[in-house]
C-alpha cells in the first residue's frame, strides 16, 4: 500500500486525496461564502425575521461553526476521514437545499443545523487531511496551496453570487451553494482514499474538559475576550456591511464583490507583514493591529459625507465610478484586512505561549473560541444597531402605512446610519488598548516569576 512516506519531499507533487481534499476545500467555501455574505439580507427579505432576529439567528449559525470543530474532529477520527466527509457533504446539501425549497423559518432553522454539523466536520477533517498527506518536507508547501484554496473558493463564491441574486433572487444563491457541495459529496465517494481510518482519539467529555480548563485560565480567558473585540468588527464584513450597502446605495450595490476585497488583500500581505516584524514581539503586532481596526470602522462610516460633498459617483483614476458609500467600504475592508493580518498569525504563536507546558495541542485545539464570541455578539450587536440606525424598508413601509411615522420621519430614516460604525470603532478602542495593558500586565507578571524561580536556585 503506498503511504505518504512517498511523496516526492522536494516537489509540489502530491497524493491523489491531498488534490480531492483541497478541491472539496475550494468547493465548501465557494458555497459558504457565497450563501455567508447574504445571509442576513436572505433572512430577513426571503424568510420574514427583523433585522434583530436575524442578528441573533446568524450568530448563533456562525459563532457554532467555530466552536464544535474540536467536537466534530474527535467524532471523525473514530468512524473514519471518508465516511465523516461523506456525513458531512451530505448535511450541507440538506441544509442549502432546505434554504432554498423551503424558505421559511422552521426548515431554514433546520437547515443552518445541518449546515452547522457539515461545516464544522469539514473543517477538522480537511485540514487533518493535509497534516497526514504530506511530511515535514513539504508539508509548508502543503498548507499554502490549503491556505491559497480556501481563499479563491471565498473570492469565486462571492463573485458568483452576486449577478445570481440580481438576475435571478435571494434564493437560488443557496441553489448555487447546494450545487457546489453536492459536486464535492459525489468527488468525495469516487475519488477520496484517507488511511487515517478510525483513529483513537480524546472523548467529547475530555474535550469538554479541556475547553472548561481555558475558559477557566484567567491569562488565557482575558486574551479571548480582548482577540474577540477585534473579531465584532471584523465580523461587520458579513454582519452589517451587506444590508448598510444596499439600503444606503440601492439593490444593485454589490455587497459580495466589496466583501471580495478582504481575502485579496490578505492573500497579498499576510506573509509580507509577518516577515517585516518577525523580530518584533507576538503581543506588539497584535497590538498594532488592534489600532488599525477603528480606523476601519470610522472611514466605513464616511461614505455618506463623501456622498453629500461629492456626489453619488466618483471616478476611480477614469476608469470607472464608484459610490462614496461603496468606496469607503472598500477603503475600511483594505484595513480591516491588514489588521487581520498583523492579529491573526501572532494571534496563535501568543496564545499558544500562554497555554501550559504539554497541554499546547489542546489548547490550541480552542484557539478560535474567540471566534465564536465574536461571531454571536457580533451578529447579535449588529441586528440591533441596523434596526436603530438604518432599518428594513419594508419595516418603515407598514410604520408608514400604520400611521407609526409620518413621511418626513421615513425620508430621514437613514440620516444617521453611519453612527453604527461609531459602535464598532469604540469597540476596536476598548479592545487595542486593553490588549496594550495586557501585554504590560503579562510581561511584569512573568518577570517576577522568573526572578522568584532565580531567587529560589540562587538561596
Amino acid at each position: 500500500m503506498k503511504n505518504t512516506t512517498e511523496v516526492s519531499q522536494s516537489s509540489w507533487k502530491f497524493s491523489r486525496t491531498f488534490w480531492i481534499a483541497n478541491f472539496v476545500e475550494l468547493l465548501e467555501r465557494g458555497a459558504y461564502y457565497g450563501m455567508f455574505i447574504v445571509i442576513t439580507l436572505f433572512l430577513s427579505q426571503v424568510v420574514g425575521f427583523s433585522d434583530v432576529e436575524a442578528g441573533i439567528v446568524s450568530g448563533i449559525f456562525s459563532g457554532g461553526l467555530y466552536l464544535l470543530p474540536t467536537f466534530a474532529g474527535a467524532y471523525a477520527d473514530k468512524i473514519g476521514f471518508k465516511k465523516a466527509l461523506v456525513i458531512a457533504f451530505a448535511s450541507l446539501t440538506i441544509g442549502y437545499f432546505l434554504f432554498a425549497a423551503f424558505p421559511t423559518k422552521f426548515p431554514v432553522m433546520a437547515g443552518i443545523l445541518f449546515i452547522m454539523i457539515g461545516g464544522a466536520t469539514i473543517k477538522s477533517v480537511i485540514t487533518a487531511t493535509v497534516a497526514i498527506e504530506t511530511n515535514k518536507q513539504n508539508r509548508a508547501r502543503a498548507f499554502s496551496i490549503f491556505y491559497a484554496m480556501v481563499n479563491v473558493g471565498s473570492f469565486l463564491g462571492k463573485t458568483a453570487v452576486y449577478p445570481i441574486r440580481l438576475q435571478l433572487g435571494l434564493v437560488y444563491v443557496n441553489y448555487f451553494s447546494a450545487g457546489l457541495t453536492l459536486i464535492a459529496l459525489i468527488l468525495i465517494i469516487l475519488f477520496f482514499k484517507s488511511y487515517a481510518e478510525k483513529n483513537e482519539t480524546k472523548s467529547a467529555g475530555e474535550i469538554w474538559a479541556g475547553l472548561v480548563r481555558i475558559l477557566t485560565n484567567r491569562r488565557l480567558l482575558i486574551l479571548v475576550l480582548i482577540s474577540t473585540g477585534f473579531w465584532i468588527t471584523q465580523f461587520q464584513l458579513y454582519a452589517s456591511m451587506p444590508k448598510f450597502v444596499i439600503r444606503m446605495v440601492g439593490e444593485h450595490a454589490s455587497p459580495e464583490w466589496i466583501a471580495n476585497v478582504n481575502p485579496l488583500i490578505v492573500v497579498f500581505t499576510v506573509m509580507l507583514l509577518t516577515q517585516l516584524l518577525r523580530n518584533v514581539k507576538a503581543i506588539t503586532s497584535m497590538a498594532l493591529g488592534m489600532f488599525v481596526i477603528p480606523i476601519a470602522a470610522i472611514a466605513m462610516s464616511l461614505g455618506p459625507w463623501l456622498s453629500n460633498e461629492l456626489g453619488n459617483q466618483i471616478s476611480i483614476l477614469g476608469l470607472f465610478t464608484l459610490h462614496p458609500i461603496s468606496l469607503m467600504l472598500i477603503v475600511g475592508i483594505i484595513l480591516q484586512a491588514i489588521a487581520e493580518s498583523l492579529i491573526s498569525p501572532r494571534y496563535l504563536e501568543f496564545f499558544s505561549l500562554q497555554a501550559p507546558a504539554g497541554q499546547e495541542g489542546m489548547y490550541l485545539g480552542f484557539s478560535n473560541i474567540h471566534m465564536f464570541f465574536a461571531a454571536v455578539s457580533g451578529f447579535f450587536i449588529s441586528g440591533y444597531l441596523l434596526d436603530k440606525y438604518c432599518p428594513d424598508p419594508n419595516k418603515l413601509q407598514k410604520l408608514y402605512e400604520s400611521g407609526l411615522i409620518s413621511m418626513e420621519q421615513m425620508n430621514h430614516a437613514y440620516d444617521k446610519a453611519h453612527h453604527l460604525w461609531y459602535v464598532f470603532a469604540a469597540i476596536g478602542v476598548v479592545a487595542a488598548v486593553a490588549l496594550v495593558f495586557y501585554g504590560i500586565i503579562t510581561e511584569r507578571i512573568d518577570k517576577k516569576k522568573q526572578q522568584t524561580i532565580i531567587d529560589v536556585v540562587e538561596d
